[in-house]
């Protein structure tokens, strides 16, 4: 007979207990799997690849702007990223679709040859990641590219299955011609957590042994940069975090010396300004810097360093009645710490949007790429020439 004085708990408080604690044995276990992976993982000895050459003044004058051919009946466009090619061309890709999120976002590219763009070409969608990777996506949005020293095209998408941004995944695609053809190579081992909330926005950093490394950055709850360095095969070798910073995202990485690197990085925070960071030991450890006199309301910069020696940023200026995105800079430094503007790339009234630039120097040009307006793609080419040449 039951005793009446023992109260039992109802069946469905069981059943969800079971399911809580089934759940933390996962998560324990995956967490588990994901940090013997990185003890196991050999640190970036490799030191950033780069010249020597000291800073010397530069003159920029714009051969050309227009807009990269659009999808057919894609609005929306976003978030572009160069690759180079043999050739001195290159491959631009970025998202479009209806609406940022929407179900019909898809990665398009377009190649740079013969002084044009190419027509567009569909390069990934959700359902064909979906299909590649075994299980359902249910969207995909920024793409980084870099081209390796053998030639082969890696592809870093951000993709999501439930839940927005904060519960993406980055998936690794490669194509061995030029493009043409991509095929899933793995999801990034970013996160204890099903390697879900990392992102990516900005360009790689070439390393001295044909690796790279791979900015990236975790968005959920609290906000911080890292980099992914990858061997020259491109398999990731270590994740490392950039300073202790937890309201800054989507670090630009450039190389001062070959053992001193930069991160600029988007501020969400009250300070509003372009956040800093240095390394001194190849990327082994990070130090925060004092933020850059540069405003930035929440939104992504690109960094380079010319061959010349000098280091150029594109950043969002604000400024009177301009609004976080409604200015397009492009800034021109001799050490990282000090800048002075070059030319306002792109500029117009409050709420128009010129944002997520990207760019490249292929020989003696610089390639700049931008959202204009969320509706396309733009791009602004220049001619780099030292000063007292001609």
């Amino acid at each position: 007979m039951e005793n009446p004085a023992i109260t039992r708990p109802p069946r469905h408080h069981a059943i969800l207990f079971g399911c809580l604690l089934l759940t933390v044995l996962v998560i324990a276990a995956e967490a588990l799997r994901w940090r013997a992976a990185h003890r196991t993982a050999a640190s970036a000895t490799a030191v950033p690849s780069m010249t020597t050459t000291s800073p010397g003044r530069v003159t920029l004058t714009e051969l050309s702007n227009a807009h990269i051919p659009a999808p057919r009946g894609m609005p929306s466009a976003h978030a572009s990223t160069l690759a180079v090619l043999p050739g001195n061309r290159m491959l631009a890709f970025w998202w479009a679709g209806s609406r940022e999120s929407g179900p019909d976002v898809k990665v398009f590219a377009s190649t740079w040859a013969n002084g044009g763009w190419s027509a567009p070409s569909m390069v990934v969608s959700r359902e064909s990641l979906g299909a590649e990777l075994g299980f359902g996506v249910r969207r995909i949005g920024n793409p980084v590219a870099w081209t390796d020293r053998a030639g082969r095209i890696h592809l870093y998408v951000v993709a999501t299955g439930l839940g927005g941004w904060a519960a993406a995944r980055i998936a690794h695609l490669v194509s061995l011609d030029q493009g043409k053809h991509f095929h899933v190579r793995r999801i990034l081992p970013t996160s204890p957590l099903f390697n879900t909330s990392a992102l990516v926005r900005t360009a790689p950093l070439s390393l001295s042994d044909g690796g790279w490394w791979l900015p990236v950055y975790f968005e959920i709850g609290n906000k911080y940069p890292m980099l992914m360095a990858f061997d020259a095969d491109g398999n990731p070798t270590s994740l490392a975090r950039i300073g202790n910073s937890t309201s800054t995202l989507q670090p630009a990485l450039v190389a001062v010396s070959k053992h001193e690197v930069r991160a600029v990085m988007r501020d969400d925070s009250e300070q509003q300004l372009v956040q800093h960071a240095a390394s001194v030991d190849g990327g082994a450890t990070w130090q925060d810097l004092p933020a850059l006199d540069l405003p930035n309301y929440s939104t992504s910069v690109a960094a380079i360093r010319l061959t010349s020696g000098q280091f150029l940023m594109l950043h969002n200026h604000v400024e009177g009645g301009a609004s976080a995105r409604s200015i397009l800079r492009l800034s021109i430094s001799n050490d990282m710490r000090t800048w002075r503007t070059v030319a306002d790339i792109a500029k117009g009234p409050a709420g128009d949007e010129f944002s997520y630039p990207s760019m490249q120097q292929v020989g003696n040009e610089l390639h700049i790429t931008y959202t204009w307006q969320r509706q396309a793609i733009a791009h602004h080419r220049y001619r780099i020439q030292p000063e007292g040449t001609s």
